[in-house]
């Protein structure tokens, strides 16, 4: 099976003398990411979808191996939440194609007032083609039930599962893939500190779990700030080894 470690977003000024040495310009900054990670999870997508040229740009950048993860542009999840995702659909497929045999996982983040409607969900779902992975982040808590886990499970789809923020973590795994998202040990505050030799211990057994019943596991962290996310990848990733 594959166990992939990686960070939620790359490009950050704050990251400069973790892994990016002073003076690299923002535009070689997935490359070097590249010479250390085999995976990313696309945040800016979320805010502002790239250009289909955007995309092609970074197959031909990204090495061998290397895969991205997409996560879904906000007029989807969090304007929308889900209705009509037609037009959206469109845009994952060209994404799909234009990133080749880099493409990851889509991430699908929902609102976190949007409260649970199994209906919607599984017609989303059933819209997606099945050549796109899909991982969905719930984070009402009225989600958290065995039938929306079933849900899940129907359409092959990955409940994510996550770590921080006072946000329930739920270590569920509903398809062959499990999807994880970490981010920050702090319950009262998002993306911010780092987390313990224990932590990462803790999470490293799960991991061999998964991994040992069979399933795919895609990590990333999310705590960014003061560069906690790639220290704690590369020392999650070690762990592993």
């Amino acid at each position: 099976m594959t166990v992939r470690i990686g960070t939620s977003g790359w490009s950050y000024q704050h990251w400069t003398d973790v892994l990016y040495p002073r003076g690299l310009p923002a535009a070689r900054r997935l490359t070097r990411y590249a010479e250390v990670f085999d995976t990313v999870e696309l945040n800016a997508s979320f805010y502002r979808w790239p250009r289909d040229s955007t995309f092609a740009a970074w197959r031909a950048e990204l090495p061998d191996g290397f895969t991205m993860s997409v996560k879904a542009h906000r007029g989807l999840t969090h304007y929308r939440r889900l209705v009509g995702p037609e037009p959206w659909i469109e845009r994952f497929e060209r994404c799909w194609q234009l990133l080749g045999d880099r493409h990851g996982v889509l991430l699908v983040q929902l609102h976190p007032e949007q409260r649970r409607d199994d209906a919607r969900l599984a017609s989303f779902l059933g819209s997606v083609p099945t050549t796109i992975r899909v991982a969905v982040e719930l984070r009402h808590p009225s989600w958290n039930d065995p039938a929306v886990y079933a849900v899940l499970k129907r359409h092959r789809a990955a409940y994510v599962v996550i770590s921080g923020g006072g946000l329930a973590c739920i270590p569920r795994a509903t398809t062959d893939l499990v999807y994880v998202r970490m981010h920050g040990p702090d319950r009262d505050a998002m993306y911010t500190g780092s987390y313990s030799p224990g932590d990462l211990r803790r999470w490293a057994d799960r991991i061999t779990d998964w991994d040992v019943a069979g399933r795919d596991v895609w990590l990333y962290f999310n705590n960014d700030l003061g560069g906690h996310a790639v220290r704690n990848a590369l020392s999650l990733r070690e762990l592993l080894s």
